[in-house]
């Protein structure tokens, strides 16, 4: 293990400092400082505050993250950084980090992309991504399928979202029904009392010609809107909300897209291995469909553990500790190039 690369991985696409330590395809710690309390009274991420949590994260997590680790910041053969996508303001704060970082203590600095470090951060859970894997990445800001011949250099779209993404979504359905932000969460604790089929709500996508011209595609606003239609027609009509048949019948329509088009990809790409991946996975009923499904169409499926799931460091040095093991040459000064990201993924 000693001769395995030592890395260090800084996230801030989002709302989330992330710092994570991997030598080899162990991790040795996984250290996050969320600012979600901060954004909850705006119902969103608001951008200038995640920068600012950002800036005043950086230093303490970094150092908390060395100490639980044990180890210091020159026995560290890499920095790895989130690169994009992401909000630009916040990317800033964790690439000038790791550039100072690389700097000082002369280390070479990988620039990674945000979704392909979501399929890397699987390995230090289950072990080498088998070649080729199918990775369904769902969160508040992505929905993709993305074909994963090696996650280091090849990893080639198939299919995004058009609209909203799934948990964008989640958040905007749960604010529909007074829950709280972020809305995953709510929304997922509120349908276990409800009942799945209770309203019939749109799969976005998934009729004859959508799936012509789209079908490896999602669009979630329809569904949004459907719900937020259905909940209006019922208050003006002075009846009360069933909110966890609500929560229920709106999750189940989401799971139930995502799970079937990443199955319809991996028979026509010939694909026995699906990863799921992004804040999204950490879902109850996403998880369980998804086991299910996967099962009868044989299919191994591969699932992180929710901490590993939503926006973390850990899952940046997992692709940096691949990209030092396999040879592929480092960014300069935290600058993504060609050969330190998913070719396909640098303009995402």
């Amino acid at each position: 293990m000693a001769d395995e690369p030592l890395v260090l991985g800084i996230e801030t696409s989002c709302d989330e400092t992330g710092v994570g330590i991997v030598q080899g395809q162990t991790l040795l710690v996984d250290t996050v400082a969320s600012s979600v309390d901060e954004h909850a009274r705006f119902g969103g991420v608001v951008p200038e505050v995640a920068s600012r949590a950002h800036l005043e994260a950086m230093v303490p997590t970094i150092e908390r993250a060395c100490h639980d680790a044990g180890v210091g910041l020159r026995d560290l053969d890499a920095i790895a950084v989130t690169s994009g996508p992401g909000l630009a303001g916040s990317l800033l704060v964790g690439v000038a980090a790791a550039k100072a970082l690389a700097v000082a203590l002369d280390k070479p600095i990988y620039g990674v992309n945000h979704l392909a470090s979501h399929v890397a951060v699987d390995i230090v859970e289950h072990g080498p991504l088998p070649e080729p894997t199918m990775a369904l990445l769902v969160s508040g800001g992505h929905s993709s399928l993305l074909l994963v011949p090696d996650v280091t250099h090849d990893v080639r779209s198939l299919g995004s979202t058009m609209d909203d993404a799934a948990g964008e979504a989640f958040d905007k359905v749960a604010r529909v029904l007074g829950l709280p932000f972020p809305g995953g969460p709510h929304i997922d604790r509120a349908a276990r009392d409800g009942d799945r089929v209770a309203i019939d709500f749109p799969r976005g996508l998934t009729t004859g010609r959508d799936l012509e011209r789209h079908r490896f595609d999602f669009s979630f606003s329809g569904l949004k809107t459907a719900v937020a239609r259905w909940v209006e027609l019922r208050r003006r009509a002075g009846e009360s909300v069933p909110v966890a048949d609500v929560a229920a019948s709106f999750q189940e329509a989401v799971v139930d897209v995502l799970t079937k088009k990443a199955l319809l990809a991996c028979r026509e790409h010939d694909v026995d291995h699906l990863l799921i991946g992004g804040g999204v996975a950490a879902n109850s009923r996403l998880r369980a469909l998804a086991e299910e499904r996967a099962a009868r169409a044989g299919v191994a499926l591969r699932v992180p553990r929710p901490a590993l799931c939503t926006d973390n460091g850990a899952m940046v040095a997992a692709l940096g500790a691949e990209m030092v093991a396999k040879g592929r040459e480092p960014s300069e000064l935290g600058l993504p190039t060609d050969s330190s990201m998913p070719v396909e993924l640098v303009q995402s």
